[in-house]
């Protein structure tokens, strides 16, 4: 098709868009930046957190799978950790490393199951509970994974699962206004904007939506999480910087992952907040909170 050829993958339309962001350098007056965060009331070593990843294997022979891996990792480096869907003995096993951990549950079809499992969450310890929005559907219909059934989830459902426990609740999936009010509505604590790595077609990228979803939920105690292509450090910072309070790496931590297991996923997310913490000190802002748009530029 040549110069009319459509590009309907939400993947390369996000990084297309978040390759368009430039940043200026503001240098004067600058000190060494901190990249410490509050989140849920306690205090991380950065504003980067894992992806709530499912079903990881055991990479090269070793004993403990992907999961506890980076689990293990997360608690090392002294960051938020998700995770996705597995069976509570397996969630039990990642809450054992002492990573403080927030488990993603699917929508399940059979909504006993999706209570059962946030309620074991939060009986062995975990950090948060929430729920993958993104997953309701599938091209027949409600979705089908591993085997599993998925169906509707209503804002009323939503609010019997944030009723449910004291933990804090966080909506995984959210990208549009419409959604972020009504996680802020039901009473989550936090909302992950992502497009779950282009499960529809031409989806906005994350980025894009976050400063309008930020100014929407403006005093409403939500904390905004981005996901979808984050990979580097200057990644992170473009997403703080147009709204989020912290980004989740996501794919680009595999091959670490995959070949050095739990000292892998370390290097790979410390070289991340090193980079943040270059780019904070280059634009002037000495904390995270301190960064704002005023140094992007769209091309």
């Amino acid at each position: 098709m040549g110069q009319y050829e459509r590009i309907s993958d939400a993947n390369v339309i996000t990084e297309k868009y978040m390759d368009s962001l430039l940043i200026e350098s503001r240098y004067i007056d600058s000190v060494k930046a901190d990249t410490a965060i509050e989140f849920f009331g306690e205090q991380f070593s950065m504003p980067v957190m894992t992806p709530a990843f499912s079903h990881l294997g055991n990479f090269g022979g070793r004993e403990k799978n992907g999961l506890e891996e980076y689990s293990e990792a997360a608690r090392d480096l002294n960051i938020l950790n998700f995770c996705g869907m597995m069976e509570n003995d397996q969630f039990k096993k990642l809450v054992d490393t002492g990573a403080k951990t927030v488990r993603i549950v699917k929508p399940y079809a059979d909504n006993g199951k999706v209570k059962d499992q946030m309620q074991y969450a939060e009986s062995v310890g975990a950090f948060g509970i929430g729920m993958d929005i993104d997953h309701i559907f599938g091209n027949d219909g409600y979705d089908v994974v591993v085997g599993e059934e998925m169906s509707f989830q209503t804002t009323d459902m939503l609010r019997s699962y944030v009723e449910l426990t004291k933990l804090p609740f966080v909506v995984k999936g959210v990208l549009s206004v419409s959604d972020a009010v009504k996680c802020a509505e039901i009473g989550a604590k936090a909302i992950i904007v992502s497009h779950h790595h282009g499960r529809i077609p031409y989806a906005v990228p994350p980025m894009m939506v976050l400063p309008e979803i930020k100014d929407a939920l403006e005093g409403k105690d939500v904390k905004i999480i981005v996901d979808c292509g984050i990979a580097t450090g200057a990644d992170v910072f473009k997403a703080l910087a147009l709204g989020a309070d912290a980004a989740a790496v996501g794919r680009s931590m595999m091959p670490s992952l995959e070949s050095e297991g739990v000292e892998g996923v370390k290097k790979f997310i410390q070289g991340v907040g090193n980079e943040l913490r270059y780019i904070m000190s280059c634009t002037g802002f000495e904390t995270v909170a301190d960064i704002d748009s005023s140094v992007l530029y769209e091309i």
